[in-house]
């Protein structure tokens, strides 16, 4: 009789990732296919955990074997590379994570420090800052690859098994995420101004600095464009030290 090797394939797939609603096969020793299922969901188990530790202290034993079940389960990773198995989580969160127990937090949790992992491998080069520039509102300037600046409606930098607020705040958190030249990422909160400064120097790989200040004026009649500007200088020089913009050679 010849075997279906797609067709064995596929039942073996079945059984390791939801050996609950999968038979084995057969022709398999049991302790050997346990033993292979064991092996594949620990080496998820692990890479989720270290990955997300935050969201990991949060759960009980139970709780996480059951998420990470879910996702070994439900989502078709189409990636060969570890080291991009959490975004596949994220994307199992975003598109098919269903249980209304979750922590109204989770996602925004999760991305939060996928963020973390992803700056801490990412290829891209430090932006090295020359002196500070004399003159600031002439210079172009942009946001290094190794910064993203983040909106969530939770504050999900304070979370913690102490601080699990289960209703957002009445108004969102900015932060920004950053590697520095010593290769360690931090984080920065930041006023929504600053978001805001951020989005415009983003847009066509950089902005003049004058025209950020003056498009931000012009949405913000309640302050004076001297107070904006003192103000923007002051934030534009720590942001500048810390590597999170950098100048846009002329």
């Amino acid at each position: 009789m010849r075997v279906d090797f797609r067709a064995k394939q596929r039942e073996f797939a079945a059984f390791i990732r939801d050996p609950e609603h999968n038979p084995a096969p057969e022709d398999v020793p049991a302790a050997r296919i346990s033993m292979y299922r064991e092996l594949f969901f620990n080496n998820i188990d692990n890479f989720l955990s270290s990955n997300f530790p935050v969201l990991r202290t949060l759960l009980s034993d139970q709780q996480w074997f059951a998420l990470a079940q879910d996702f070994f389960a439900k989502h078709p990773c189409k990636t060969p590379y570890f080291t991009e198995i959490p975004e596949e989580f994220l994307l199992y969160l975003q598109n098919e994570r269903t249980n209304a127990e979750d922590l109204p937090f989770l996602l925004e949790l999760a991305h939060y420090e996928w963020v973390e992992m992803a700056l801490s491998i990412a290829h891209d080069d430090n932006v090295i800052n020359p002196a500070m520039p004399d003159e600031w509102l002439t210079q172009t300037i942009q946001l290094s690859p190794l910064a993203w600046s983040l909106a969530y409606q939770y504050p999900v930098h304070k979370i913690a098994p102490s601080y699990l607020p289960l209703t957002p705040p009445s108004l969102p958190t900015f932060i920004v995420v950053y590697r520095d030249v010593s290769d360690e990422v931090n984080f920065l909160e930041i006023t929504p101004m600053t978001y805001h400064f951020l989005e415009l120097i983003q847009q066509d790989g950089g902005a003049l600095v004058a025209d950020c200040f003056k498009q931000i004026s012009a949405e913000s009649p309640t302050l004076s464009s001297e107070v904006i500007i003192s103000g923007g200088l002051q934030i534009l020089a720590m942001l500048y030290q810390k590597g999170i913009v950098g100048l846009v050679a002329k």
